[in-house]
């Protein structure tokens, strides 16, 4: 049985073959930059699990695997232009090593990439990944979007906030795993199942990444912990304070998340005291046990073969427990 290394480390092997070395350099060079930056390469690997959990070759998907990755840095090209981010895992970001006209033109040409790769495919499924991708690649746009405009709300519910993470984050991971399933030729019904697991699971893993940005190891998070009540967002963990809270105490966590992005360690630590005393701390927990569970009650009904099943749950469970 393959484990989850091994298709990263196949994947990894197929993206360095593939990395350009063309003309205008100032083109293709920030390009093979981003791609290996590193990463857990989460999404190309589900599509690879995927195909081969329907029968197929991991080999097969190789391609529609290598579209996903390009697709998600492209976003994070463009996503650290909109935040001004001088750093992406530790290194500085593609608009800070060049320029802002660099990162939007490499990013514009990643995406075009991306398409170009289903070209690889057969006719029906060149359609078939071609339609998902231009719908999940709408989606993210929306939630970046959403994002975009709690800034400046004071109004958002908790319903949008899930609306958001699904669209920004948990569609690319239902889509991956969907796009094995089209390379694998599965059934509508099998491709939808899967698709809602890996929505399920990315949902979880958001709302894990909300709990972590507050409440993980400094040591081992890889990020700033606090940065989301430093930067004022308005998480889960925030938005379900607010519902707990007595009138007093919610009108001082609002007044917090007025004061400007500093880094301010007394902010962070009353803010997350007040996360715990309304409960939101562990409704929020409960909310990413619920998505997982509710994401691997899919899973045991999908008629996919054990060895991928087994690794697809691996991957769920390893949200409850990761600190990173």
């Amino acid at each position: 049985m393959s484990d989850i290394s091994f298709y990263r480390e196949e994947f990894l092997n197929y993206l360095e073959s593939n990395l350009s070395k063309k003309e205008p350099v100032n083109l293709y060079e920030p390009i093979s930059y981003i791609l290996q930056l590193g990463g857990k390469r989460l999404r190309p690997v589900l599509v690879l699990i995927s195909t081969e959990a329907f029968g197929v070759s991991y080999k097969k998907a190789l391609d529609a695997a290598l579209a996903i990755e390009v697709f998600h840095n492209f976003s994070l090209v463009h996503d650290d232009i909109m935040d001004d981010a001088p750093l992406r895992r530790g290194k500085a970001t593609v608009h800070e090593k060049w320029d802002i006209n660099t990162g939007i033109l490499s990013g514009d040409a990643m995406l075009i990439k991306a398409y170009q790769l289903f070209e690889n495919y057969e006719v029906h499924q060149f359609k078939e990944l071609a339609k998902l991708f231009s719908r999940t690649a709408i989606e993210v746009c929306e939630g970046q979007q959403y994002d975009i405009d709690f800034e400046t709300r004071d109004d958002v519910s908790i319903e949008e906030y899930l609306t958001m993470i699904e669209y920004k984050t948990a569609v690319l991971v239902g889509a991956s795993l969907e796009m094995g399933a089209i390379v694998a030729n599965a059934s509508k019904s099998l491709q939808k199942e899967i698709y809602d697991y890996g929505r399920l699971i990315g949902i979880a893993f958001q709302l894990q990444d909300d709990y972590l940005d507050a409440f993980g190891d400094p040591e081992t998070f890889g990020k700033q912990v606090g940065g989301d009540i430093i930067e004022n967002k308005k998480t889960y963990l925030y938005l379900k304070a607010l519902e707990k809270l007595s009138v007093e105490e919610a009108e001082q966590l609002r007044h917090l998340y007025t004061i400007l992005p500093t880094d301010n360690a007394q902010k962070v630590e009353t803010v997350k005291h007040l996360f715990e005393e309304s409960g939101a701390a562990e409704k929020t927990r409960e909310e990413i046990a619920n998505y997982t569970e509710e994401a691997f009650q899919l899973l045991e009904k999908l008629d996919i073969k054990s060895a991928q099943k087994n690794l697809l749950r691996d991957l769920g469970e390893s949200l409850l427990t990761r600190t990173i």
